[in-house]
């Protein structure tokens, strides 16, 4: 089950960046393809105001992004760190839950001691790995919620092709899952054993023993050093993406009218359009570095959110430059001194 829906996820990612590489070949016969697909991706500022409405939705829905992120990332880490815990040990666990394990494994409770004897260690480091990268999304999509809810002022009229709006919708479902898809189906069949054995039996009727907290930490303190180089990569973005948006948010906030714009400077604006965006690319290549580089999963994710990001940021910085006389000539679209 896992081959199939990471192949699903894999062509999902491909049909989603192909289109965007094809329009953004600099040729004049494919310039309808261009204008056609940028339809789709325009919102906000971007999207002009004389437009029709039609299609589209307020772009303060983007809340619905993150909250639907925060619940699907928060189900898939607990429940991949708890089969983890369970079946994927990287250190030694002294007592586990009698009940279950007496149900999962018809009696044997080494299997839960020393979880699964057909699991090879570099698919347990593996699964671990997941759960960090997990702990990764998670608080990248808290922070997002909060700073759309908190920290962005949507004007009134700022609208978002409908289009967008699902696409926004399957990202935030499939990126979380990319992370965690090798061992999905495991985590999902362990998951229903959990909830029909407390069906069965009841929450009352269920036996279990102590919990050791070193049990789902220390396994997640044993991973190689590009786990950790990739959660610096990560913080590193996450810093700068939220100073990006506050000081957009600052800039909505000052204006004297709330459909004015005016040019932001600060943080990364002193070199690039676009550098939420630019954050954005640095954080999910973090997650990239921190699964090690290996994934194909993980890369095609990646290369989904380049090719969309840049995609996007070369429109906003065409929209400043029609906007704003004095717009700062020095700065590029999303890639500090190449584009």
């Amino acid at each position: 089950m896992e081959m199939g829906l990471v192949t699903l996820l894999r062509v999902a990612w491909i049909a989603g960046t192909l289109p965007i590489l094809v329009a953004s070949i600099p040729c004049s016969k494919l310039n309808w393809f261009h204008d056609f697909l940028l339809g789709f991706a325009r919102r906000g500022k971007t999207m002009q105001q004389s437009s029709s409405r039609k299609f589209t939705v307020p772009q303060k829905f983007f809340c619905h992004f993150y909250a639907l992120a925060v619940i699907w990332t928060t189900f898939l880490l607990l429940a991949t760190w708890l089969y983890a815990y369970n079946m994927a040990l990287l250190v030694s666990q002294p007592l586990h839950f009698s009940s279950i394990t007496s149900y999962l494994t018809g009696g044997s409770h080494s299997f839960w001691l020393h979880g699964s004897p057909s699991m090879k260690i570099e698919q347990r480091y593996r699964c671990w790995v997941s759960i960090f990268l997990l702990l990764l999304m998670e608080a990248q999509v808290l922070r997002r919620l909060y700073e759309t809810i908190y920290v962005f002022k949507y004007s009134p009229s700022a609208r978002m092709h409908i289009f967008g709006y699902f696409t926004g919708l399957f990202f935030y479902t499939a990126a979380p899952l990319s992370l965690c898809c090798n061992y999905v189906s495991e985590v999902f069949l362990f998951a229903s054993n959990l909830i029909q054995e407390l069906i069965v039996k009841g929450k009352d009727r269920m036996q279990f023993g102590e919990y050791s907290w070193w049990g789902f930490v220390g396994p997640l303190l044993k991973l190689k050093w590009h786990a950790w180089l990739g959660a610096a990569i990560f913080l590193w973005g996450s810093v700068h993406q939220h100073r990006c948006h506050a000081i957009l948010g600052l800039v909505r906030d000052n204006s004297e009218q709330i459909e004015d714009y005016i040019i932001p400077y600060g943080d990364w604006f002193k070199y690039v359009s676009s550098p939420h965006y630019l954050a954005e690319i640095v954080i999910y290549g973090g997650l990239l570095v921190a699964g090690g580089c290996s994934d194909i999963t993980l890369w095609l994710l990646f290369g989904f959110v380049v090719a969309n990001l840049v995609f996007a940021a070369a429109e906003t910085h065409r929209w400043y430059l029609r906007k704003f006389d004095n717009y700062p000539r020095e700065r590029f679209a999303i890639i500090p001194s190449f584009y």
